[in-house]
């Protein structure tokens, strides 16, 4: 069983005081794939145990999605993107005030409840038991483009597009397969390892990271953080050995 790092110890109960807001307090505002939802959880609780007076709130999506939401003027002050190509994308068109900074590479999981996913491994997929398969949509979230990559690497999509149902973004995707709308799915390391999943008492694979592209994953301050300089010191501390060590214990390598 992984043991949280001395840094998390306070992070086991960070759910609630992240929805709690003071008044006066500085606000910095996140956009952030939905496979950092426990990490960066864990990375706000961490980051407000040290300077309470700011107040950041996060959003979580698909990256696709956040890509065009703020090409289209959404007012986030910092976008985390499971797929660092949207994150250049933005400096691109000069929507960033920052350089693109990688925070780690994110890995995919086969995850059930209702098989052992270690014993056919990718084969599970095409076994009996299995009538729906979770995968994130692919038109727009990073973990769904590389679900598709593996199953066509491992020959199966073919065999098993019948099966496949669509999250909108990978937490969804997670969803669906601890809920039990599907029977199994490929999902977020990062999701599997949470507190949330882990209680669910279902087992994971790691896939192969050679049958897919690397999920490189980057942020970026966004125009719209100006002077906020809790902005940008919340952006420097993702850099910070302490910030690295919880993307760690979350599977971003």
């Amino acid at each position: 069983m992984r043991t949280l790092p001395r840094i998390l110890t306070l992070v086991t109960i960070f759910t609630l005081p992240l929805a709690i807001s003071v008044p006066g307090q500085k606000q910095v505002v996140v956009a952030a794939a939905a496979d950092l939802r426990f990490a960066m959880d864990s990375l706000v609780a961490v980051y407000r145990s040290q300077f309470p007076a700011v107040d950041i709130r996060v959003s979580y999506g698909s990256s696709g999605n956040f890509f065009e939401q703020i090409s289209n003027g959404a007012p986030y002050d910092l976008f985390f993107s499971a797929d660092i190509d949207y994150a250049r994308k933005l400096k691109e068109k000069n929507l960033a005030i920052s350089e693109v900074r990688t925070y780690g590479t994110g890995q995919i999981v086969l995850w059930s409840k209702k098989i052992d996913p270690n014993v056919q491994k990718m084969n599970s997929l095409l076994s009996g038991d299995i009538s729906k398969i979770a995968i994130a949509n692919p038109d727009h979230a990073p973990y769904g483009k590389r679900a598709v990559e593996s199953l066509q690497f491992f020959d199966l999509y073919d065999k098993v597009k019948s099966k496949l149902v669509f999250g909108e973004n990978i937490s969804q995707t997670a969803q669906f397969v601890t809920t039990g709308a599907a029977d199994i799915g490929i999902v977020a390391l990062s999701l599997a390892l949470s507190p949330n999943m882990q209680r669910e008492a279902g087992k994971y694979w790691l896939i192969p990271p050679d049958s897919h592209k690397p999920l490189e994953q980057g942020y970026i301050l966004l125009k719209h953080a100006g002077d906020n300089e809790d902005a940008a010191a919340f952006s420097s501390f993702i850099q910070s050995k302490r910030a690295i060590s919880v993307l760690q214990y979350f599977g971003f390598n």
